[in-house]
Formats: structure tokens, C-alpha cells, sequence
């Protein structure tokens, strides 16, 4: 079968695995109706075959449980509409992905321009998607295909599955559910949900004679890490599948949507409970009723064993973009090209980040044997010249942390496992991290790895009671700024205010000061030159001019100039937008200022460039206006008006 198609497909020019579909009467005729397809994929992003492009893994891993998937990236959806129909109908149902970014983030910058580049797409055009795929890309596909399942998946609709907050229409939206008409979504990495939907669905066809159109009705509402809709005061399905059955928890009842937007601490009240339930071993099911519907979120699965998540790697990738984009460049696919991504997962717990929301925060690291693997296959690319651009993960150095006692683990509900301290059961060892990184600079064709993820350098200050531990996080911290950095580390204190710091979920400014002192002895004794570039954000929630201001001052101490600086974007499921958004802290439910117009916008930004002679006076002025002339000196001098 596969062969028979292999020569299908080369006799009439289609380009490779999953993506595009070149003389489509060709396909219609030869392999449509001939073979059909058991899953069409419709994506946001250009078709690049890697691990690190949520289509790709997708494809692939149907694939290897021998079913017929096609990818269709990047639609056109201005035009006649061909780009949905040429394949025709799935047998099991349609796929919908807005792509590895949420479409909005991805076109639109925090001042609400848009951007010049799309990463995501060749040659970085920015009009080769609409704002919300998921939404655009179902409808469509319900409107020529009412009767067959759409699907969502990505990080679009994972974000967006409840209530949540728009920062481009400034407005609470309903359930991205609601708002496409998609049958089903699934949220969060998805390959054990895809996996099992894709075996019920098929053992339904297969259980009837096959000829007849898929139905609704074929979609399990009991698979975990899904979302779905009931009319109010509807059944509910069970809370699990049989295939992993978990202790059963109590349904947790969200504000609805109405209510959320009369009332903007219901919806800061509601986010703790998404938040939480997101990150636990053994959560609860959500409901939240929107009109006459409820929506229906399942607990997510259990972490990915180490099994999977190297089953999910070791698929046959080309690791290269769709030959039809020869020529062309894919800004996003230059990045990863030449990186290897170590684990899933973060236990950081960033108010502003959504990585926790859709990763999880339980590290699941893939076996070293998995990752050699891996860079062999780099070693063997082409252009390939000796360098890895990164050996890393969501951060660099939490490579086979977890917790000590998983018992409890499983009882716990902290958003992070380092803020305000260390659990005292989290295992800090660098050791297996340090193993990797001296394995692979050993293989023929490494010259060498560079850490290119960002270091978490509060698990760099932190002690543990075991003596072992302490020394392998010495040996890393010297490991990687004796061999694994290309000149510049990038490290994210974020801001310098232990209140902001605070609010952020970020270490005490003090830290970044330790570590900058243990970099820079380092870099003395081994005659080095070496530097550190922080990240920082203006305009968080809890954040002030006079902050902003103390940034300055602060960052002129330390003799930088800063350039990794960005305005705080709210962006849907993080603590961050909802305290932005609602005013209140969600765990408190404390009001929270933040800065929202433009104008305070700006005002918080200039700060981060006051070596810059063209803000000098508007900086000058704004510090008289807030009561902090004091610091004029400090950051010019004896400065005469």
C-alpha cells in the first residue's frame, strides 16, 4: 500500500510526506478515490517535517499507527475555497491547528502593530494566515462538510478553551469551542489524546460496514485532555476512559461566561482553578456553562512515561521544510535547525508565561540513547557544519529534575516548584544534564554545543542538603560557561523590583546579582570575555514608573545597555493577563495596577534606553513628575536643564 502510493505520488509531482497537494485532479482521481484519507490536517504554519512543529508530530505519529494523513498547511482562505475541498472527506475526521503560536501573538506585536515577519512561514510573509485559524479554518470546514468531526489542537485552542481574555479585541471571549462550531479539543501536547481518539474512532468505523460518512456521534467524550460542548443541564459522560482511569475528583464548576463579564473578579476568581487543575497529577474535570451550552474540560493525562515522549522523537522526521518551499526561507526552521530539544515541561511557573498551561509543570526527559540519536542524524544534514545552536528544552537546565517522593507530587498544586522557594523535594541534580552535554560534544562531527535555551539561574543559587547535588550544579554552572556559551548568555531576571519580581514569580533580583559575580569570576580564571544578556519587561502587572525608573538606575550600575527588552503582553491563560485584565491577583484577589494605556506604556519603556540622547529630556521630565528627581544624578550626573 504505502509503495503503491509512494509511486502515485512521484508520478505526479506532489512533494513528499503530509504537506502540500501539487495537480490536485490527479490526487482526487488516483488516491482519494482509490485510498481516501483517514485524517486531513489543516495548519496555520508552513509544512516543516521536525520534532519541534506540532503538525509534523501529529502526522507522523498517525501515521505510524498505519493511518492515511494528509497535512494541508497554511489554506487559502480568501479565494474559492479549493485549498478545502481537493482532498475530499476523511474517514475519520479533520484536524485543525492555528500553528506552534497563537495566531494573534504571531501577527500582532503588544502595541497592536503588525508585525513585519511571520516566523512561521516562508519567506516570513505575514499574510498567509488569517487572525484566529482555528475559528476561520473550522467554520469553513463545517460549512463544506457539516456532517465530518473537526478537531482542534495547537496552542491556540488549548489557550482558549474557556473563558479567557482578548488582548487584540479587548474583550472576554467564549470557549474558542463556542466560537469555531469544532466537534471536539484537545489541549496541551497531544499525542496520547490523538492517539486514543483516533483508536476509538477507528475501531467505531471498522465495527459497521465502512461506507458510510463519518458522524459526530462517533467522538468519545470521556478521553482525557479534551474539552467539548452539552447543552446546560446535560449529560455529562463519565470523567475517564477505561484505558487510564485515575482517582475520581469532584467536578469543579467555573463562574460562567455571563457572569465573568458582569463581573471581573469571578473571571480572576475562576483563573486559579484552570490554573491549578492544569498542573496537577490527579485534577478535576471543568465545567463552565456559556448561554445554553456548557463546556466540558477533562483532567489532562498523566505525564508522558520517558517511552513515549522518545517514541514521539524518534519518528522518521526529514527534520527539513516541504520541498516545495525550496528557495524559500522559514525564519522559525533556522532557529531549530541545527537544535535538540532535551525534555518537556516546565516547573518555572512565570506569571506571564503559558508554557506550564500547555506543557505541564512535571519535566518528562527523553533518554539519552533517543537524544544521540538525534544529533547523529544532525551530524549527517548537509549543511551541517559541526555547531548545535542549542541543546536545551522550555529551560535549559531542568533536564531530569523531578520530584524525590513522587507521592508527593501527586498531592500537590503549586503552579511552581521554585517560587517563592525550592520544594524541598524537588531533586536539583545537574548530573544526568551534565552527562548529556559531554556525551554528545563527544561524538565524530561535534565541534561543539552551545546552550542557546534559557538557564534558570535561581536552580544554579540554590543549596540543597545534599552535598553531591551542590557540587554538580558548581561543576554545571562551570560546564556551561567554560564550553557552552557562543559569547552571550541569555539569562531572564525580568525586572530588578522584588515586588514586580514577586508578582512575576520570578527570584529575588539579589539572585541574578550572585550569579552575575560566579559568571564573571569565572570568565576571569579562565581569561574569558564573556557576556551576560539579561531579559526584562515593562508594563507588568504591579509594575510603576518608579520601577521602571529603579530598572534603570540599576541597569546603569551594572553597565548594560539593555536590548532583550519587551513590553508585557497579555496573552490568554496566564496569571499575568488575568491580573491585567480583572485588576486582581487571582490567587488573592487583591487589586493589582497595571499599566494599559499607551501613553503609561511608554512612559514605563524609555527607561530601559536612558543612554539614549533622544530620550534623555522625556525621561528627565517624567522622573520630576513622579517625586523622583533624586535619581536624575544617578543616571546622568549633575545634569543642568
Amino acid at each position: 500500500m504505502y509503495l503503491q502510493l509512494f509511486y502515485t505520488f512521484f508520478k505526479i509531482g506532489l512533494f513528499g510526506f503530509g504537506g502540500g497537494y501539487a495537480m490536485l485532479s490527479m490526487i482526487q482521481g488516483e488516491v482519494v478515490t482509490r485510498y481516501g484519507w483517514d485524517v486531513i490536517l489543516f495548519s496555520g504554519d508552513a509544512y516543516v517535517d521536525h520534532p519541534s512543529f506540532g503538525p509534523a508530530v501529529i502526522g507522523r505519529l498517525l501515521e505510524a499507527q498505519g493511518l492515511k494523513v494528509a497535512i494541508v498547511p497554511q489554506p487559502n482562505w480568501r479565494d474559492d475555497l479549493r485549498d478545502f475541498k481537493k482532498l475530499g472527506r476523511p474517514r475519520l475526521f479533520f484536524g485543525v491547528s492555528a500553528g506552534c503560536m497563537d495566531s494573534m501573538v504571531n501577527k500582532y506585536t503588544a502595541n497592536k502593530r503588525l508585525r513585519s515577519e511571520d516566523a512561521y512561514t516562508p519567506d516570513g510573509r505575514h499574510d498567509m494566515r488569517p487572525e484566529y485559524p482555528s475559528i476561520v479554518y473550522t467554520q469553513i470546514l463545517k460549512k463544506i462538510y457539516p456532517d465530518v468531526p473537526v478537531i482542534l489542537g495547537g496552542i491556540e485552542a488549548s489557550l482558549r478553551r474557556v473563558t479567557h481574555y482578548d488582548y487584540w479585541q479587548d474583550c472576554l471571549r467564549k470557549s474558542i469551542l463556542i466560537d469555531s462550531g469544532a466537534d471536539l479539543l484537545i489541549y496541551g501536547m497531544g499525542e496520547k489524546p490523538i492517539t486514543e481518539l483516533c483508536k476509538r474512532m477507528k475501531e467505531s468505523k471498522d465495527s459497521q460496514d465502512g461506507a458510510h460518512l463519518p458522524l459526530q456521534k462517533d467522538i468519545p467524550h470521556d478521553i482525557p485532555q479534551t474539552a467539548y460542548l452539552i447543552r446546560k443541564k446535560g449529560s455529562v459522560p463519565s470523567e475517564h476512559s477505561a484505558i487510564e482511569c485515575v482517582n475520581e475528583k469532584p467536578d469543579i464548576i467555573l463562574h460562567s461566561h455571563e457572569a465573568c463579564l458582569k463581573d471581573k473578579k469571578k473571571q480572576a476568581e475562576n483563573f486559579r482553578f484552570i490554573e491549578e487543575e492544569s498542573n496537577k497529577y490527579e485534577a478535576s474535570r471543568i465545567l463552565q456553562d456559556t448561554g445554553n451550552e456548557t463546556v466540558v474540560v477533562n483532567p489532562p493525562y498523566p505525564p508522558m512515561s520517558q517511552g513515549e515522549l522518545d517514541h514521539s522523537f524518534d519518528l522518521p522526521y526529514t527534520r527539513m521544510p516541504h520541498p516545495k518551499y525550496k528557495g524559500k526561507r522559514i525564519p522559525a526552521f533556522d532557529m531549530i535547525k541545527f537544535s535538540v530539544n532535551l525534555h518537556r515541561g516546565c516547573f518555572g511557573g512565570c506569571a506571564f508565561c503559558t508554557i506550564s498551561a500547555h506543557q505541564g509543570k512535571f519535566i518528562v526527559s527523553r533518554s539519552k540513547e533517543s537524544i544521540l540519536r538525534e544529533v547523529r542524524a544532525i551530524t549527517e544534514m548537509p549543511d551541517f557544519k559541526g555547531y548545535l545552536s542549542d541543546l536545551g528544552g522550555p529551560s535549559a537546565n531542568m533536564y531530569a529534575m523531578r520530584g524525590k517522593d513522587e507521592k508527593i507530587c501527586r498531592r500537590c498544586k503549586r503552579p511552581s516548584c521554585i517560587h517563592p522557594k525550592v520544594c524541598p523535594n524537588l531533586n536539583t541534580d545537574h548530573r544526568p544534564l551534565l552527562d548529556i552535554y559531554h556525551s554528545v560534544d563527544a561524538l565524530p562531527g561535534i565541534k561543539k554545543s552551545f546552550i542557546g535555551s534559557g538557564v534558570r539561574y535561581d536552580l544554579l543559587q540554590y543549596q540543597s542538603k545534599d552535598p553531591a547535588v551542590n557540587r554538580s550544579t558548581a561543576e554545571y554552572t562551570r560546564e556551561l560557561i567554560a564550553h557552552h556559551v557562543s559569547g552571550r548568555l541569555k539569562v531572564a531576571p525580568e525586572h530588578t523590583s522584588d515586588q514586580v519580581l514577586q508578582i512575576m514569580r520570578k527570584p529575588s533580583f539579589s539572585q541574578f546579582y550572585d550569579f552575575k559575580k560566579t559568571f564573571d569570576k569565572i570568565n576571569k580564571e579562565l581569561n574569558m570575555r564573556q557576556q551576560i544578556i539579561p531579559y526584562f519587561i515593562s508594563s507588568h502587572p504591579g509594575c510603576t514608573e518608579e520601577d521602571m525608573a529603579e530598572l534603570a538606575v540599576i541597569t546603569k550600575k551594572l553597565d548594560f545597555h539593555l536590548e532583550q527588552v519587551q513590553d508585557f503582553t497579555p496573552t490568554p491563560m496566564t496569571v499575568a493577563t488575568e491580573t491585567w485584565y480583572t485588576g486582581y491577583h487571582p490567587y488573592t484577589l487583591q487589586p493589582v495596577f497595571s499599566a494599559k494605556t499607551p501613553k503609561e506604556k511608554l512612559a514605563q519603556r524609555m527607561f530601559f534606553f536612558w543612554y539614549k540622547p533622544e530620550e534623555r529630556r522625556a525621561i528627565i521630565n517624567e522622573l520630576r513628575k513622579i517625586g523622583r528627581a533624586d535619581l536624575i544624578d544617578k543616571l546622568y550626573g549633575k545634569y543642568k536643564a
